[in-house]
């Protein structure tokens, strides 16, 4: 009793770390199903993207979809993957509505990609977390539960799933939270899936148990399901970590289980006990050959490799000089990164570039409902693809680069500038011709400007004793009346140095 006592009290004082890994599910972007040729589409009508072999039905034979395997055998290079020489499929017997065959195809203990990790950016810093494993499977179908019935829609059932198991590396919901967009980017940038959360094309199924801090063994393992965006994982972490540490600082003792997120409720809910790998009855699926992938199957797929989301923005930030904010921007819009690039040939002014490529273009194209078109998905690292964007836009690349090179002269002042992209966007005149045309040109001549700022101080008395008392302000006034008087050619920032060079005399 003394001894139970002593353990009860130690719960309750003793600090709890979380350990969390983390089951992400991935529709894998191919036209036809895993095993069949029935289409991969979603938004079909219910029921008619099958097929005997798809529904399940006695006799039929599955046929691996090479698409599929590819892909995740490039998930598993993005992913620092080590690729085996030997994959299987696998049967994992288990009951569902929605699950024709009453078992699930999929890969067990030889898998497409063991061994990797994904580095992403979190907290000011690098973190990094490693994946056990990327292996393929199928997706089952969808239940649909109206008032007094359901139904099911056998559409999604065989559709190619990747499934990427992390190591239990993290340690709380925000980390969790980035971990997940960071594969999310690797996955959309890589070609291997389009990752729309909206339509189920990604899942995730969470692993977490709480331990003493500083303790290497392991708690009791939850799983969470349920959760259907991201922002419902970091949510239903930030439940059920605090739970599993109230339970145990009360003496309580948790038990390997999986529960559900009731995300209306924001609450998690106990559905069984964990089951283990035995109660599926894994064994080698008889119709399907393991996979030896040779290796000029491995270098075709190799090639497909693509510059990663985090080394494109850590690219941007290091050869161009970029900020983070508009690296970000270029890591997160590949098309409009590509033109960047492309304009960069023609000039060194490349945050000028960015500048107006990041906030004008951007407005102007979503002002006219227009985009970029997407970059081709298969450029290698280090190449530009810009030719498509090129011929989209009206303007020349060059052009862009003029731009930037009339603003370094102070040939014009950034209100003209914004002037000048506007009509360049919309007729694909040259800057220089724009500026000859709209007489644009910036007044930087001093001797010109010392006359407007004579009749700005002369006409103005007020505000030139109010500088002179003290009240800097002032001198804003008395320039934006030297811009109104040159008709806002004058240099704004040669106009405030000669007014309070006048002034102080």
């Amino acid at each position: 009793m003394f001894l139970r006592t002593i353990l009860w009290f130690n719960a309750r004082t003793m600090d709890y770390e979380a350990v969390i890994g983390l089951e992400t599910h991935v529709q894998l972007k191919t036209k036809s199903k895993m095993w069949c040729g029935c289409a991969n589409e979603f938004g079909a009508p219910p029921n008619t993207n099958v097929c005997p072999v798809c529904l399940g039905l006695p006799g039929v034979l599955p046929v691996a979809n090479e698409e599929a395997l590819r892909l995740t055998a490039l998930t598993g290079l993005l992913l620092n993957c080590r690729i085996p020489g030997l994959a299987k499929f696998d049967r994992k017997n288990y009951f569902y509505p929605d699950m024709p065959k009453n078992y699930q195809i999929t890969q067990y203990d030889q898998p497409s990609a063991t061994d990797g990790w994904v580095e992403f950016e979190f907290n000011g810093g690098l973190a990094r977390v490693r994946i056990t494993r990327a292996h393929l499977e199928e997706d089952v179908g969808k239940s649909f539960h109206f008032e007094r019935h359901s139904g099911l829609d056998f559409n999604r059932a065989g559709v190619p799933l990747m499934e990427i198991v992390s190591e239990p590396d993290l340690t709380g919901a925000d980390m969790a939270y980035e971990y997940l967009n960071a594969l999310k980017d690797i996955l959309i940038h890589g070609g291997v899936s389009d990752c729309d959360m909206e339509k189920g094309m990604v899942r995730c199924d969470v692993n977490v148990s709480v331990r003493p801090a500083g303790s290497r063994e392991l708690g009791a393992k939850i799983e969470i399901k349920n959760m259907n965006s991201f922002s419902g994982v970091r949510r239903a972490l930030e439940f059920e970590i605090p739970r599993q540490i109230a339970a145990l600082k009360k003496g309580g003792k948790l038990i390997q289980s999986t529960r559900r997120w009731d995300d209306t409720a924001g609450v998690t809910e106990e559905m069984r006990t964990k089951e283990h790998a035995h109660d599926y009855r894994y064994f080698p699926d008889p119709d399907l050959m393991p996979f030896a992938p040779t290796e000029a199957w491995l270098a075709e797929v190799r090639s497909r490799v693509v510059e990663l989301p985090l080394a494109r923005k850590q690219r941007f930030m290091r050869e161009y000089g970029l900020p983070a904010g508009d690296a970000e921007v270029f890591k997160n819009d590949v098309a409009l990164g590509n033109y960047f690039e492309g304009v960069t040939k023609h000039t060194k002014s490349h945050k000028a570039i960015a500048n107006f490529l990041v906030n004008n273009l951007r407005a102007k194209l979503a002002e006219f409902r227009q985009s970029i078109p997407a970059a081709d998905p298969q450029t290698k690292e280090g190449e530009v693809t810009t030719f498509k964007m090129l011929d989209y836009l009206r303007f020349k690349p060059e052009h862009m680069a003029e731009l930037a090179a009339l603003i370094d002269t102070k040939t014009l002042s950034s209100s003209a500038a914004q002037q000048v992209f506007s009509e360049m966007f919309e007729t694909g005149k040259s800057p220089a011709a724009i500026v000859r045309d709209r007489g644009l040109a910036q007044v930087s001549d001093e001797g010109t400007i010392e006359k407007f700022c004579d009749e700005a101080i002369a006409a103005h008395p007020g505000p030139v004793n109010d500088f002179k008392s003290g009240k800097a302000a002032a001198l804003n006034f008395l320039k934006g009346q030297v811009m109104k008087l040159s008709k806002g050619k004058a240099n704004p920032a040669l106009a405030g140095e000669i007014l309070e060079r006048k002034l102080k005399d």
